[in-house]
């Protein structure tokens, strides 16, 4: 389900893959409007499942790190994201990911995971399956 979920520059909100075509694909808009969209080749469209926030050691994928904020809040967020200030945010995002590279995630990447989040949960996308290499690699080896 996550790798079927999209951003689309210049529009907002989260879209799910429909349909595609040849020169374009249709997207449904997540929220409750489910507005359908026809997306051209020319519009920059990044898939939720290619996205990873930057570390001081490796890259997060999106979906660990929304898993991690779905494990320790049981779905909905402390705070309200339009009143919350900056400083609260990146505590909270620190709270999380601890290690995360302060010198290329910025204040605005925070604020857009927190929205895209709450509008995943919203509408009761909440399957975050967490990509963990280590134990698949453990398991084949003991086989």
């Amino acid at each position: 389900m996550f790798e079927t979920v999209l951003t689309i520059s210049g529009k907002p909100g989260l879209y799910r893959l429909l349909s595609r075509g040849r020169n374009m694909f249709i997207a449904e808009c997540v929220d409750a409007s489910k507005k359908r969209v026809p997306v051209y080749n020319s519009d920059q469209v990044v898939m939720l499942d290619d996205i990873a926030i930057y570390t001081d050691t490796e890259e997060i994928p999106l979906r660990n790190v929304f898993a991690k904020i779905y494990e320790k809040e049981n779905g909905v967020l402390p705070f309200d994201l339009k009143m919350a200030t900056p400083e609260e945010l990146v505590e909270y995002f620190e709270g999380v990911i601890p290690d995360y590279d302060r010198e290329r995630v910025y204040l605005t990447h925070i604020k857009k995971m927190f929205s895209w989040y709450n509008i995943l949960v919203a509408n009761g996308i909440v399957d975050f399956p967490a990509e963990v290499e280590g134990e698949e690699n453990e398991e084949s080896v003991a086989e």
